[in-house]
């Protein structure tokens, strides 16, 4: 079956990739219709190529350019993008990724490349990094940075507050302010999955689609938690390196959330709550015990993370829920927030397996006060 757009081949190839992790699918069969696509769309792209030269020609009053010097022309005139996004370019990288050569990538960018450092990701792996970061309620509320290296950032450990002051009166006294500096240090996330050789076998689009996309997922993840474990784990106070976070005691009562935001600072604007979804529970016992007369969260956003306990299996003192605005919690990506990959096929040769390796460096932590209050599970509570 022929297609007569780019946007039916890429479904039905989406498709197609979910039919090969099925048992008992038909990988020969489908790996022959992927190639197929693959005849459609470019024949698809050729005639719109050649459509697109008729139209220039007449334009330009051109008619005596030939169809190759066109093509040349263009291909010496593309941006970067242009050739990221062209279909030779992903073929390309999808030989890349296995075999770590980037000779013909960069070739096909010639004079746009950049000497040394990673080669530039085909376009279609941009929306697939991006809807990761996206889907990550955590990560798209914190302040993210791209600064290179090391990453210190101050912050007010104690000061002296203003004075209302009257003409005559004794003069106010010097401020006395003291700052701390916390030291965001990178570290690499690192995650690797096996790909079969028939899957392998798809190459281009399908295979840098297939493994972007799980990577960029349980490496989003992977942060997401340790960006709130850095709030669940500060000390109670601030120290020279460190922002302090205010611990109080609870259970997911219907006093509890707004006993917590009444810790918060006035800088705390976007504020949200973080649970473990099973606490949500026992948050909706306590709503239907109140005759639903009262909202539990106080109208505040609910995230969910595994990273924190539920409340009823956390241990006594064990912080169970978050309160606070996440732009108090700095993610810093020195390499930009793309994935770079790295392919070993020797290691399982012998299952028919290759490990595809992705990491992303990154620093974190919290460093502005005032912005969260964690809150403990009660010393001595039941465990329900």
């Amino acid at each position: 079956m022929k297609f007569k757009t780019l946007q039916e081949i890429e479904t039905r190839k989406a498709e197609i990739l979910q039919e090969m992790e099925k048992e008992g699918a038909d990988l020969d069969a489908l790996k022959k219709e992927m190639d197929e696509l693959r005849e459609n769309a470019q024949q698809i792209r050729e005639a719109a190529a050649k459509a697109e030269e008729t139209r220039k020609a007449i334009a330009n009053g051109a008619a005596g350019i030939t169809t190759g010097e066109n093509r040349q022309a263009e291909r010496t005139s593309r941006t970067v993008d242009e050739i990221r996004g062209s279909r030779e370019y992903v073929e390309a990288f999808a030989r890349y990724l296995q075999t770590e050569d980037d000779r013909e990538c960069r070739a096909l960018l010639s004079e746009n490349a950049t000497s040394g450092g990673q080669v530039p990701v085909p376009t279609l792996v941009d929306p697939i990094i991006k809807t990761a970061w996206e889907k990550s309620d955590i990560l798209t509320r914190v302040n993210k940075t791209g600064f290179k290296g090391n990453l210190k950032s101050a912050f007010e450990r104690a000061a002296d507050p203003a004075y209302e002051h009257s003409e005559g009166t004794t003069a106010i006294t010097e401020e006395d302010l003291t700052l701390g500096i916390v030291e965001l240090k990178p570290k690499n996330i690192k995650k690797f999955i096996r790909v079969s050789d028939e899957v392998i076998a798809t190459g281009g689009e399908a295979l840098v689609a297939y493994v972007y996309k799980e990577l960029a997922h349980q490496i989003v993840l992977k942060l997401s938690k340790l960006a709130v474990l850095d709030i669940a784990g500060a000390s109670t106070s601030h120290s020279s390196s460190a922002v302090g976070i205010p611990k109080i005691e609870g259970s997911p009562d219907l006093s509890i959330v707004v006993t917590a935001e009444a810790n918060l600072s006035d800088e705390a604007e976007n504020v949200v709550v973080i649970i473990n979804r099973l606490t949500a529970a026992a948050f909706h016992q306590a709503k239907v015990a109140g005759n639903f007369a009262v909202d539990p969260y106080d109208g505040l956003t609910v995230l969910y993370s595994s990273a924190l306990p539920a409340y009823s299996t956390a241990d006594n003192n064990a912080v169970w829920m978050i309160v606070g605005d996440l732009y108090g919690e700095h993610v810093n990506y020195p390499e930009g927030e793309g994935i770079i990959t790295k392919w070993d096929d020797l290691s399982e040769a012998e299952a028919d397996m290759v490990k595809v390796h992705g990491r992303q460096y990154a620093a974190h932590g919290v460093d502005k006060p005032g912005m969260f209050v964690n809150v403990k599970k009660n010393a001595g509570s039941a465990t329900t």
